[in-house]
């Protein structure tokens, strides 16, 4: 550790989407304590997003194990430093036995639900400026995603798996909607390509997607290009459409227009975060929905009330909301002006 660093003991999400939505917690805390280094503590899913986080000390790997004894795993690996700051995201007591100048645990707010990046906010106590997701790429990573991506024309990205099947919008729906954006006759994606996303038990959604577009004109990228690269494809795309999920949030951090088709999960916590960010649901509400199935843990689909119409117009609006504005061609000078 260098002499005078400030270190920094970060404990992150378990899953992927909640990660995602702290992550830019790490960002305001680089930016603010120029000495800062960073120790991430994240579960097995979510822990590859920080690989290119800056000063980067070391990385653990947080897997559960049985009677909570991660926890005391955890605590023998940092024991031994003086911490500057601690952040715990899990909201555990481990801080309280290790030695820090000061922490910072989160605790789940009372009152109504609010947005999981203002929850994020309230920990560090910016909640007036909260710090929107970010997460750290490499120019090596950004070059391969140029290289994934590289062809003609605007990128339609969907990610339509769910990592359960109550979240999960039908495949052929998504696939309604693609064609209907890219390959009909005046399509706002006219011409376009289709990017399709998701892990390695979604390999397969590529060749499920592949008749929506022309042959050359699918980027896939399911269960083959870790979580960094897939964000950094996505920062190339012009729309992303997808379920509530990690990949939904790595969209929007990415800073794309983004799409969120909801069912079975709360806005009020979940919503994509940004300007270009938008959702949209069926008929039921998520109280609705919890009146059916109270844990949210049933196998079946939530999310078949959400016809392709309300998604298809919620897609051509947020492309004319952000489509940019063709630069203003300065006028010719005349010869005698």
């Amino acid at each position: 550790m260098a002499s005078g660093s400030f270190p920094i003991l970060f404990i992150t999400a378990t899953r992927i989407g909640d990660a995602v939505l702290s992550s830019g917690l790490i960002k305001r805390l680089a930016e603010e304590i120029p000495q800062a280094s960073f120790t991430i503590v994240a579960g097995p899913l979510a822990a590859p997003l920080f690989t290119e986080v800056p000063n980067l000390d070391e990385l653990i790997v947080f897997a559960k194990a049985r009677n909570d004894r991660h926890w005391f795993d955890l605590w023998r690996k940092v024991r031994k430093r003086r911490w500057g700051l601690v952040v715990d995201m899990r909201g555990s007591g481990i801080s309280r036995f290790l030695s820090a100048k000061r922490r910072a645990v989160y605790h789940r707010p009372p009152g109504p639900p609010i947005h999981k990046v203002l929850e994020a906010a309230r920990v560090l106590r910016i909640e007036d400026d909260p710090a929107p997701p970010h997460i750290f790429t490499s120019p090596a990573i950004e070059a391969y995603a140029d290289e994934l991506t590289a062809g003609t024309g605007p990128i339609l990205a969907l990610a339509p798996a769910a990592h359960w099947v109550g979240k999960t919008w039908p495949l052929e729906r998504f696939s309604q909607v693609a064609i209907r954006l890219l390959r009909n006759h005046d399509a706002p994606l006219e011409n376009g390509r289709l990017m399709v996303l998701g892990g390695r038990e979604q390999a397969n959604l590529g060749r499920d997607l592949k008749e929506v577009v022309q042959r050359g004109q699918l980027i896939d990228l399911a269960g083959k290009v870790d979580l960094l690269t897939a964000y950094a494809c996505l920062k190339r795309a012009r729309l992303f459409i997808g379920n509530d999920s990690g990949t939904m949030h790595l969209a929007a951090a990415a800073g794309i227009p983004t799409l969120d088709l909801f069912g079975p999960s709360d806005e009020r916590h979940y919503a994509p975060w940004g300007d270009n960010a938008r959702s949209v649901r069926g008929t039921k509400t998520f109280e609705q929905i919890q009146q059916i199935d109270p844990r949210l843990n049933q196998a079946m689909c939530h999310m078949m009330d959400l016809g392709v119409e309300p998604v298809l117009r919620a897609a051509e609006q947020l492309l004319a909301d952000t489509e940019k504005p063709m630069p203003e061609t300065p006028m010719a000078e005349t010869p005698n002006g």
